[in-house]
């Protein structure tokens, strides 16, 4: 990558700037459909410039000059966890398109794209892929686990790295040292409630006691669901993907809270000092969308070292 000049598209909370200046590229600008997500990246990014708007109506030309691309097109039409609202998030799938016609107008030397693995299944990826390649770019999609990037969450998500080489790059990727979930909870931190008490769910005192018996005394859980929702799992491993929802319980004896977002947010690897919205619900709202910071560096580094 010769010039490191970025933007960001579908921006969120930050998280690819952040992962992008952290390697040392200059994101210069960066756009997201929502106010408060343009204001809370404006916030932490001041010197990026920014714009609040349908990336579908996007002017390119009014973009300033840069070489590399980075976007993170909606997800939910493509994620198995697709929520109630389906029409919206299938009419969501087409926002992958504005990455396209971003780069036929910029020509940018790296486009980077996250998503969830099932992006790879969409129907139209074949047609998405097949147009940035005749725009002159070879196609890599790799699947990375945020864990093995020292972020103490397992969180899978497909990178898939478009370059104007002959051939698909293969990135060399660090392979970190997991890091635990116990190494983001605050033990200390005020608001618990008790577990036994009048109103809670027969479902969730089962799981707690399976957890119990697994895991001993502290363990964390999702608050609802299959899988490790019924038992939970080990704070000496790595927490499980985090979501929009407020997901992820911490059990501590015969008490329990949620996962705060100053916990969450060092779960998805942002800095202790990045600011989040006041608003709990849109804080997390925020963080589950967002690219984790340390794998979005270990990408551009990676790339920087075999384009």
């Amino acid at each position: 990558m010769s010039t490191e000049l970025a933007i960001d598209l579908f921006a969120g909370a930050g998280g690819f700037t952040t992962g992008a200046e952290s390697a040392g590229i200059k994101v210069i600008w960066a756009a997201n459909h929502w106010r408060l997500a343009v204001d809370c990246h404006a916030d932490n990014h001041p010197d990026t410039f920014h714009s609040c708007q349908d990336l579908h109506q996007a002017d390119w030309s009014a973009i300033p000059s840069h070489n590399i691309l980075a976007a993170s097109p909606c997800c939910q039409g493509h994620s198995r966890a697709r929520g109630k609202d389906r029409p919206h998030h299938d009419l969501q799938r087409s926002t992958a398109w504005a990455v396209v016609s971003c780069a036929e107008y910029h020509r940018e030397d790296v486009v980077v794209v996250e998503n969830v693995p099932e992006f790879a299944d969409w129907a139209l990826y074949p047609c998405w892929a097949d147009a940035m390649n005749r725009l002159g770019y070879a196609v890599s999609p790799h699947v990375v686990d945020a864990a093995d990037h020292g972020v103490p969450q397992h969180r899978k998500r497909l990178f898939i790295v478009c370059t104007k080489s002959k051939t698909p790059l293969k990135l060399d990727l660090p392979q970190r040292e997991h890091m635990p979930i116990n190494n983001v909870i605050e033990w200390d931190y005020p608001k618990w409630s008790q577990i036994d008490k009048p109103g809670r769910s027969l479902a969730t005192l089962r799981r707690i006691d399976a957890g119990r018996r697994q895991f001993g005394e502290r363990f964390v859980a999702p608050y609802y669901g299959s899988g490790s929702g019924m038992t939970g799992r080990s704070i000496h491993r790595p927490i499980g993907t985090i979501t929009t929802l407020d997901r992820w319980a911490i059990i501590d004896g015969d008490r329990m809270r949620m996962m705060q977002p100053p916990e969450i947010k060092t779960a998805m690897g942002f800095p202790a000092h990045y600011l989040l919205p006041a608003t709990r619900r849109e804080a997390i709202q925020m963080l589950g969308n967002a690219v984790c910071p340390p794998v979005a560096k270990d990408i551009f580094e990676a790339i920087r070292k075999t384009a």
